[in-house]
């Protein structure tokens, strides 16, 4: 599986071609980044979420909780009012402050579940199943909505996440990984009104599905192409390569709930 496999080689990378002025930032597995080529599979696969999340948030103020690196806060701020980006790592904070100036943006350093201020939308983005207290900070979330708001929160699914019949993957930061019926569960303790979408592949890595089902693993170790093709094919992928849909939810990459 190419997520399984771009999955192994995730702390060995810098970010290339920061503006002046910006450190780059490590490549660890706790979080995405851009600007890391070999990254970019996974980049691509959450920034197509944020995208489509920035598409129904504008005029809106907008707090994107545990924002990391700060690339979704930048790309919700394309379409909303004021978006927030909080994070309590001071690397990521100062590197997010640095980079992402437009107006309209700004970054707080502070910890998911003591950031106070109301939103009218608050984003929350691969992280729950790294804290181990999930419905507490779900519950904190819907405190801070204006009325009428609305909490986007993402997460992977452990079935195509984790090998076959795991309760989890090897992801060292992650404390709970979910199934769909649990992730929707979860949801519905804290929200009136949940609904879950899945992420799938589309395009060249639809097709790229299809061709490894058909052997496409072999043939390309047999003809030693192997590193050849993946220093151009991973590099190419784009949001466009990702599609969001009701389901069927057991197959999907990620879950994508709306709640209200």
């Amino acid at each position: 599986m190419l997520a399984a496999a771009l999955a192994e080689s995730a702390a060995r990378f810098l970010q290339r071609d920061q503006p002046e002025g910006v450190p780059p930032l490590e490549l660890t597995g706790e979080r995405t980044l851009p600007d890391v080529p070999e990254e970019n599979y996974w980049f691509r696969r959450h920034l197509a979420v944020y995208e489509w999340i920035a598409g129904r948030c504008a005029g809106l103020e907008v707090v994107d909780m545990a924002c990391g690196e700060g690339y979704g806060t930048h790309v919700l701020a394309r379409r909303a009012a004021r978006v927030t980006g909080v994070d309590a790592n001071p690397e990521a904070h100062e590197h997010a402050r640095l980079k992402y100036t437009r107006p309209g943006v700004r970054f707080v350093r502070d910890l998911v579940e003591s950031y106070s201020e109301p939103a009218d939308a608050v984003v929350f983005l691969q992280t729950i199943e790294h804290v181990q207290d999930p419905k507490g900070v779900l519950d904190h979330f819907r405190s801070l909505l204006r009325p009428g708001g609305v909490v986007y929160v993402s997460t992977p699914n452990v079935l195509t996440l984790a090998p076959p019949g795991a309760e989890k993957s090897d992801n060292p930061w992650h404390v709970k990984e979910y199934r769909p019926e649990e992730f929707r569960e979860l949801c519905e303790q804290s929200f009136d009104s949940v609904e879950v979408l899945g992420l799938f592949h589309a395009r060249k890595l639809r097709l790229h599905e299809l061709a490894i089902r058909a052997g496409w693993d072999e043939l390309h170790r047999r003809a030693g192409i192997t590193k050849r093709f993946y220093d151009w094919f991973v590099p190419a992928i784009s949001t466009s390569d990702f599609a969001l849909r009701p389901g069927p939810l057991e197959r999907a990459l990620d879950f994508v709930a709306v709640l209200r």
